[in-house]
């Protein structure tokens, strides 16, 4: 059979993200809301979310709730991404986010997730299995569900071995996985410098770290976000730093997820470690600077992509 065009994304912990705005938010008094809203989230489903605004076809998979998956039902329709979810016993667990603009911050109140059953997962690999014989592309993203083994992430990429595995996840599931080989990985620097237990103070510790894990397991790309500071792509001896111009920031959900989203969509394109730099970081700075879900337009992407500094770095970075 030949390839299809379509990225396959999954996210096996998804979520209903409800965004409340209260300016001058105070724990333990009455607070009045300005205005709420409700999205379909979850890592993997959000950087479909991204590719399809983009332009570029999507695939999802993943666990939904059986019991409230008509917004994700609605919204996939409407991105016209292709929808192959295993429905899990339930409902798909809400995150709350508290905007206060006032402030210019942001409180997270995370719920935990459903927990798929043994039957469950065993349906998810094998829609994997059916699906890694027409694509190549794959997005793994997101936190692991209690329950949930920390080598499912692990066992996927060994699953889709040969394939172009983007794996963006922290902690244990990170840990487990990057002997198994991604083909990409994008861990923040709080998390790259929890896996290797050692703080990351300068570009030169980032990039050692990153140069060591791509040369020990065959990881073909390592990005690290930096929030502000952009974030530095490695591949070989390459290294780029892109750093964005300073935005204001509507909310922060999704902005990682975008980050990986333009990289793929980069990488799909042909394009240099350089202009993925650039088009990730341009993704990234879209998703900041408004709400609700997905990218606000393409024309807006191109016209931050302008505005992204890119820097090479040597080995002796600082």
């Amino acid at each position: 059979m030949g390839q299809v065009n379509r990225v396959v994304t999954v996210t096996i912990n998804p979520a209903i993200d409800h965004t409340i705005a209260i300016p001058n938010f105070r724990a333990g008094e009455v607070n009045r809301v300005q205005f709420s809203q409700l999205d379909p989230g979850g890592k993997g489903i959000n950087v479909a979310s991204f590719l399809s605004d983009f332009g570029q076809p999507a695939t999802v998979t993943g666990f939904l709730g059986a019991d409230n998956d008509e917004i994700f039902r609605r919204f996939f329709a409407q991105k016209d991404i292709e929808d192959r979810c295993v429905r899990i016993a339930g409902q798909t667990r809400t995150g709350v986010k508290i905007m206060d603009e006032a402030l210019r911050q942001t409180t997270d109140i995370n719920f935990p997730g459903q927990t798929p059953s043994p039957a469950d997962i065993d349906q998810l690999f094998g829609i994997l299995r059916e699906l890694a014989a027409t694509h190549e592309w794959f997005v793994l993203a997101g936190s692991i569900p209690a329950g949930v083994s920390a080598g499912i992430y692990r066992d996927m990429v060994t699953l889709l071995a040969g394939k172009k595995v983007a794996l963006d996840t922290s902690g244990e599931g990170l840990r487990q996985a990057i002997p198994a080989g991604p083909w990409l990985i994008k861990p923040n620097v709080h998390e790259l410098a929890e896996l290797v237990g050692e703080p990351l103070t300068t570009h030169a510790d980032i990039l050692k770290v990153a140069r060591t894990l791509s040369e020990r397991h065959g990881i073909h790309c390592v990005i690290v976000s930096m929030g502000k500071e952009g974030a530095i792509f490695v591949e070989g001896d390459e290294a780029i730093w892109a750093v964005p111009p300073p935005v204001e920031v509507k909310s922060t959900v999704g902005a990682g997820d975008s980050m990986v989203a333009g990289t793929v969509a980069g990488k799909m394109r042909g394009l240099s470690l350089a202009e993925c730099a650039r088009l990730a970081t341009a993704f990234s700075m879209d998703r900041l600077t408004h709400l609700g879900a997905g990218l606000s337009s393409v024309a807006a992407v191109q016209s931050a992509s302008e505005r992204v500094t890119i820097r090479e770095l040597s080995n002796t970075a600082i």
